[in-house]
């Protein structure tokens, strides 16, 4: 096995920035033939509804029933894979299902309530929040099979008041025409993972397709004679589901366009280091283009986490797509100090940031940019991946600036609630009025006059 071509950075090269620069490059920009071929898909399956789902399932997935029938999974189909799993996986997900539950009850009695108030003329002023009547989750089945995606997409719109959950996920033919083999034409049914199948029992999946790719995402988007338009799309996906997401934006709701996935440990050198190259590991194994990175002021400990890293590569099965990653977007970082490990955090805002220290609590409130900050040297970022609580789909590429994890809010919408009293006319109205003749808005000001009270 060769030497690992692992980058090691020091804040204190004159060089730093530039070099730093280089590990966060990143373009979210879709390659030309994807946007473009996406496109046709979407306006296809517009178009033609049913027909072109069915036509494009058999020619990616190799699945080919004779009717829509043939790719929506029944509510038996997931108690027969509930009940199918070994004891211990169905704790897990159940488990796992009620932490995330818990968690998302939390967050809507914090936010997701109505409220309102009367001023002292009597005038209500409010808000009613109300949940989406339809969503859509989009569940990877491709390369790998995500039922904790699952859960943490489904729980929190149940939990929302969310009634109808309709699930996608792409159920592959192995060695179908769609990756070079024969007789997929005849295929009527994919290879379905039954520890999602069993997620989506135990979380409450109302209805579900064995369709992905853009495809999936136009049916949601647009509605066809067999699948019903919904309101907002979220989940994770390839290339294409990414673009198709971004372009059917404005007809539904979309959670975000997420890119490859990141961890930052900010470390004091006190955790071992065998514990923190496994994190590390952790996301470079999901994708040759994720980034994981380790920020220490103490330059031994960079080195001992590093020969880790050089000693348990090889014991691991996805040691490629690992050693991509770290090779081409990973990079240890000797900073000056944790206040400047700080800094530098906030300038990447990760995906993931673990604060793999002796006292987190001194460093978390200098960190204001991160999807998710685990806290302490027994936090491993693969706990809130799969059971801990919290929602694993978080903003990346540098979005956690602006933006935060999937939840509760995402499955609500909010109206403002304004009931005017007699009384409050008169106040609001010559304000109203002024304003809109001002604009040169006549109808908006007269609107606002004709309720006040003629004068003596």
């Amino acid at each position: 096995m060769t030497t690992l071509n692992l980058r090691q950075l020091s804040t204190a090269s004159n060089d730093f920035e530039s070099q730093f620069k280089a590990v966060l490059h990143w373009s979210a920009e879709t390659d030309l033939a994807i946007e473009q071929r996406v496109a046709d898909i979407l306006a296809d399956v517009r178009q033609r509804g049913d027909a072109a789902v069915l036509e494009y399932t058999a020619r990616f997935d190799g699945l080919a029933p004779e009717t829509m029938a043939g790719l929506e999974l029944s509510q038996d189909d997931f108690k027969q894979a509930f009940d199918g799993l070994p004891a211990d996986q169905r704790s897990a997900l159940q488990a796992a299902a009620q932490r995330v539950r818990s968690y998302h009850e939390a967050q809507n009695r914090a936010c997701g309530q109505s409220w309102s108030y009367r001023d002292e003329d009597g005038t209500l002023l409010g808000q009613k929040v109300t949940p989406l009547d339809r969503v859509g989750i989009y569940v990877p089945g491709g390369k790998a099979a995500y039922p904790s995606s699952l859960i943490m997409n489904a729980v929190p719109a149940h939990v929302a008041g969310v009634q109808d959950i309709i699930m996608v996920v792409p159920t592959p033919v192995r060695g179908s025409v769609a990756t070079g083999g024969t007789g997929a034409a005849q295929a009527t049914r994919g290879e379905r993972n039954e520890l999602v199948l069993a997620a989506a029992y135990v979380a409450g999946v109302t209805r579900a397709f064995t369709i992905g790719g853009a495809q999936a995402v136009a049916a949601l988007a647009y509605g066809t004679a067999t699948i019903p338009r919904v309101d907002k799309i979220t989940g994770p996906g390839n290339a294409y589901v990414a673009a198709a997401k971004r372009r059917v934006f404005g007809q539904v709701g979309i959670d975000m366009i997420a890119g490859p996935s990141e961890i930052l440990v900010l470390a004091d050198g006190s955790t071992p280091p065998d514990w923190v190259a496994m994190d590390l590991f952790s996301q470079a194994e999901h994708d040759e283009l994720a980034q994981s990175i380790l920020l220490c002021p103490d330059a031994d400990y960079l080195a001992r986490v590093r020969a880790e890293i050089e000693r348990l590569l090889p014991g691991m099965p996805r040691q490629a797509v690992i050693r991509a990653s770290l090779e081409g977007r990973g990079a240890l970082i000797h900073t000056r100090s944790m206040e400047e490990a700080c800094e530098i955090s906030n300038r990447i805002a990760p995906e993931h940031l673990e604060v793999s220290s002796r006292d987190p609590h001194r460093w978390e409130p200098l960190l204001r940019h991160a999807g998710a900050i685990f806290l302490g040297a027994y936090t491993s970022e693969s706990l809130g991946d799969y059971c801990a609580g919290p929602n694993h789909v978080l903003p990346t590429s540098g979005t956690a600036r602006f933006s935060s994890p999937l939840g509760v809010y995402d499955f609500q919408k909010r109206s403002s609630l304004i009931e005017v009293s007699e009384a409050g006319a008169q106040v609001l109205g010559p304000i109203a009025a002024t304003l809109a003749y001002g604009e040169g808005l006549q109808a908006h000001a007269m609107a606002a006059q004709f309720r006040l009270k003629p004068t003596l």
